[in-house]
C-alpha cells in the first residue's frame, strides 16, 4: 500500500515532465535586512511582509516548474516566495545580498553543480558581482542543464565593442565564462538553457548576442519582442536554449506576468522586473 501511494505521488511529476515551464524573475533586493544595513545601498527600501506576500501570490499564479531567480538574500528569503511544500531551493554560495538561484518544483529531480564563479570578476572588491547558479534537471527523457545569471548592469544598449564605459568593459569580460560554459555543454552533448537578468538588449546586430552564439548556436525566446512590464520596453530578462533544447523551446509560449498594481510606488515596493516564462516540450 505504501509503495502504491509513493507511485501515485510521483505520477503528477512524471506526467507534467512532458511539458516544462521555465521562468526567470529578478526579485529586486529581496532581503530581511533592515534599511540602513551596511550591506545595502542607502536608497534600498527592504520589502514589507505584505509586499512579500503579494510576490508569493504572483509566484503561485506563475506556477512555473522551475524559476531562475535573482537578487535574493539566501534560501530562507527565496522560500518566502517559493514555499517549501511546493519547491526545492538552490542558491549560489556567494557572500553577497543579490544571489542567484533556482526554485524547482517538488517531484522534479535535480543535481546542483558548482557555481559559475567566473562571472564574479572582482572577488576581492567590496561590490562583488554575482556567480551563476548551475543545476542539472534529471527528467524522464534525459538531462537538462540550467544556468541562472545576473550580469553587470549599466551597458544595456551601448555598442559593446566600442564603448569605453566601465560597465561595458565588465559585461564584455563576463562573456568569456559564459562562452566557456556553453562550449562545455556542447562538448558533452547535453541540452541546456541559460536564464536570468542579462542586463542587455540583444536584438539587432548585437555584439553580445553574436559572441554568445560563437561556442554553439542558440535560440532566444525573447528575440524581436518587447516586454509589457511596467509600461513596456526591451527585454533584459532572457531565456536562451542550446543544444537539443533549442527544438524543445516553444517560443510562441513566451509570457510576461504583469502586475495588477500600477505606479512608481508599487514598482518600488514589489520589483522592477516581471516574471518571464516559456514552455518546453520534452522528448519521451
Amino acid at each position: 500500500m505504501r509503495i502504491l501511494l509513493a507511485l501515485l505521488l510521483l505520477l503528477p511529476a512524471v506526467v507534467q515532465a512532458a511539458e516544462l515551464k521555465l521562468a526567470t524573475w529578478n526579485l529586486e533586493w529581496l532581503t530581511a535586512r533592515p534599511a540602513g544595513d551596511p550591506a545595502l545601498p542607502a536608497d534600498v527600501r527592504p520589502k514589507q511582509p505584505e509586499d512579500v506576500a503579494r510576490l508569493r501570490g504572483y509566484a503561485e499564479t506563475l506556477a512555473a516548474d522551475v524559476v531562475a531567480f535573482q537578487e535574493v538574500d539566501g534560501p530562507e528569503m527565496a522560500a518566502r516566495i517559493f514555499p517549501p511544500d511546493r519547491y526545492v531551493i538552490h542558491v549560489t554560495g556567494d557572500r553577497v545580498v543579490q544571489r542567484t538561484g533556482f526554485a524547482v518544483r517538488k517531484g522534479i529531480a535535480f543535481a546542483a553543480n558548482p557555481d559559475l564563479a567566473g562571472l564574479d570578476l572582482y572577488p576581492q572588491a567590496r561590490n562583488r558581482l554575482r556567480s551563476g547558479a548551475d543545476v542539472t534537471l534529471q527528467l524522464p527523457g534525459g538531462m537538462l542543464r540550467l544556468l541562472a545569471v545576473h550580469l553587470k548592469t549599466g551597458c544595456r544598449e551601448d555598442r559593446l565593442t566600442a564603448s569605453d564605459r566601465p560597465a561595458c568593459a565588465t559585461l564584455r569580460a563576463q562573456l568569456a565564462p559564459l562562452q566557456g560554459w556553453i562550449a562545455q555543454r556542447r562538448a558533452e552533448g547535453v541540452p541546456f538553457v541559460l536564464m536570468g537578468d542579462f542586463n542587455r538588449w540583444m536584438d539587432g546586430r548585437d555584439a553580445f548576442w553574436a559572441a554568445l552564439n560563437q561556442p554553439a548556436p542558440l535560440a532566444r525566446a525573447t528575440a524581436g519582442k518587447s516586454s509589457p512590464c511596467w509600461g513596456g520596453g526591451g527585454f533584459i530578462d532572457h531565456i536562451i536554449a542550446g543544444g537539443a533544447a533549442r527544438g524543445w523551446m516553444q517560443a510562441d509560449s513566451l509570457r510576461v506576468l504583469v502586475f495588477r498594481e500600477t505606479g512608481i510606488e508599487w514598482k518600488r515596493r514589489l520589483t522592477d522586473h516581471c516574471p518571464v516564462s516559456v514552455r518546453f516540450h520534452l522528448p519521451d
